[in-house]
């Protein structure tokens, strides 16, 4: 029966095959809705015109989301509907799709309305709006997180296979993680932000939520395409999609600066999460992370407010009356701030930056809780902001630092509240983080009681417009010189040894000191390196760079197979330190 059927896009996919029409899969949606009885989910339905987009479609043509049914947060134009951002005296009648929304109902999408918010995208908690206030999906004594919080609670139900948030500040993690569901917050720029209100627009990303992993990845796909009308877009090199997790560094709180506020359940669920990430192969790494929370604060104790008020712009000056009394308590001292405060914010982010990027050298990700501890409606009634920005204890950063993340569910603590962790990365390698995050998910889907299902994922192959790129030395994934490679849009493919024929070098000269590979007619050893995807149209850009003695030779991999890669001419090695016996560049550095 429909009733029955879950809206993952699998099973839309099987259920439409065998006869479903997406009408049907339309009206069942808002059944469940209804269902709900809960009138804060949404700000704006759109029944007719979302049947109505239904009958258009057809016979099923291929599209990849054809049929879908999704939900935009109440800051995301969509043609036809109204805009409020969750202020009443702001709203307008969107006279376009916003770019992402018109891409998503190119692909066959169709919205079911707009979802509640924390007005204008300001706040954790979901609480912060003049409309009735969304119930937690899980448990309605918990706040529903925000600022997204329609968009997640209707996906939560089962309501819509996917939805828009907004992440500024973990906007689009937060209702994640209280909801049991996957919170996509990618490299800022590779979404457009065009025909989105605004709330810190150099901060400002779509997001995506789901049920899990490998539909919101999908969604990704199908909305980040290049907007040249967006100033803040960036270029990504075509993606080739989720594979299976490759052995890797990863970062977490060490025992003295990990904060859960006394939630002692939360972590000891974040210390079990850590665990299956040493089960899956990687290797964990604690740190301390003071640096990270100094960057946090700065987004609501500094210049970062500011921009907030830019983007409010009359409504706090003009129409203060009009703004919900918490959200007008955090914007107005913004007012205060002048253009020295802004620079000084500047400046000092670069500093913490720079103290953040010493503590990740070697790292491939970062790994936290995606919630320090869970809220209540009743702690946030009684301390509107306090709660509020605790939530934010391992979200703030992330846009500050230019990282991309996803929140991914982790099975139910030992209290059954809803377990999440929250994978970060560099600026673009989204792709790696939720080929991490899917090998991570576990535990409820949403509230929907659905069966979690996870495909099979590939081993990391190299693509057809790319160059396989072996690399031993300090252009490995967290070492001084990856840039040159992630910069140029490199994906990492797998870390693996040379056949035992090379003798290893550590050469004079420096910094950053460099090592040299020399291949062997007879002897040598085994070398730790890494296999790099690299884009063939950045090549010549790639090796311009490479200084001599190292040149590019095929290289021979433990596994018989060979690929290009750093190698070094015979005359460089006057003054090197053999260093062979040690098979790493990482453990001669690490002495």
């Amino acid at each position: 029966m429909i009733a029955d059927l879950p809206f993952t896009l699998a099973a839309l996919r099987q259920a439409y095959a065998s006869g479903v029409s997406p009408e049907q899969v339309i009206e069942e949606a808002f059944r469940r809705l209804d269902a709900t009885n809960d009138p804060g989910i949404f700000i704006h339905t759109a029944r007719e015109a979302a049947i109505a987009a239904a009958k258009e479609l057809g016979a099923y043509d291929g599209r990849p989301l054809w049929g879908v049914p999704f939900v935009a947060k109440d800051n995301i134009d969509v043609m036809g509907m109204p805009t409020t951002a969750a202020c009443p005296d702001f709203a307008y009648d969107a006279t376009g799709d916003a770019f992402v929304i018109a891409k998503l109902r190119a692909a066959g999408a169709i919205c079911l309305g707009k979802a509640n918010l924390d007005q204008f995208a300001t706040g954790l908690v979901g609480v912060r709006s003049p409309y009735p206030v969304p119930k937690n999906a899980i448990d309605p004594a918990i706040v529903p997180g925000g600022s997204s919080s329609g968009s997640a609670v209707a996906v939560a139900h089962g309501i819509a296979t996917f939805s828009l948030g907004t992440d500024t500040a973990g906007s689009g993690r937060v209702p994640a993680a209280l909801n049991s569901l996957v919170g996509l917050k990618p490299t800022l720029g590779a979404l457009s932000a065009s025909g989105v209100v605004p709330a810190c627009r150099t901060l400002d990303t779509i997001s995506i939520f789901a049920l899990g992993v490998s539909d919101a990845w999908e969604v990704f796909e199908v909305a980040a395409q290049y907007d040249g009308a967006d100033a803040y877009a960036r270029k990504f090199p075509k993606s080739v999609g989720l594979s299976s997790v490759q052995p890797m560094r990863i970062a977490v709180p060490d025992a003295k600066t990990l904060e859960t506020f006394d939630d002692l359940v939360q972590r000891d669920h974040f210390h079990e999460d850590v665990e299956k990430l040493s089960l899956l192969g990687c290797e964990v790494t604690e740190i301390d992370f003071t640096p990270f929370y100094n960057v946090a604060k700065m987004l609501y104790e500094g210049a970062w407010v500011a921009e907030r008020v830019a983007a409010v712009g009359e409504w706090l000056t003009a129409k203060p009356e009009t703004l919900h009394p918490t959200t007008r308590a955090i914007l107005e001292p913004g007012l205060k701030l002048s253009a020295v405060d802004a620079f000084n914010g500047i400046y000092r982010l670069k500093e913490l930056a720079r103290e953040c990027e010493e503590a990740l050298v070697g790292i491939d990700a970062i790994c936290v809780p995606t919630i320090p501890h869970f809220v209540s409606v009743d702690d946030i009634t009684a301390d509107p902001i306090g709660p509020n920005s605790r939530l934010g204890t391992y979200t703030n950063f992330v846009n500050l630092l230019d990282m991309c993340g996803i929140a991914v569910p982790t099975g139910p603590r030992q209290d059954g509240r809803p377990g999440s962790l929250t994978i970060l990365a560099r600026m673009g390698e989204d792709a790696m983080v939720a080929s991490l995050a899917m090998a991570m998910e576990s535990g409820d889907v949403g509230a929907t009681g659905w069966e979690r299902i996870k495909p099979d994922l590939p081993a990391p192959t190299i693509g057809e417009d790319e160059i396989g790129m072996v690399v031993c030395g300090a252009h490995m994934s967290g070492l001084p010189l990856n840039s040159e490679l992630t910069g140029r849009g490199a994906r990492l493919i797998r870390k693996t040894k040379t056949a035992p024929k090379y003798n290893f070098y550590a050469l004079a000269g420096g910094p950053p000191k460099r090592p040299g590979m020399v291949a062997m007619a007879e002897g040598g050893g085994a070398i730790d390196v890494e296999v790099w995807a690299l884009p063939k149209s950045e090549v010549g850009g790639f090796l311009a760079g490479i200084p001599s003695p190292l040149c590019l030779g095929s290289v021979e991999l433990e596994d018989g197979t060979m690929e290009k890669g750093f190698l070094c001419e015979g005359a460089g090695l006057v003054g090197a330190t053999e260093i062979t016996e040690l098979g790493s560049w990482r453990a001669y550095i690490a002495q």
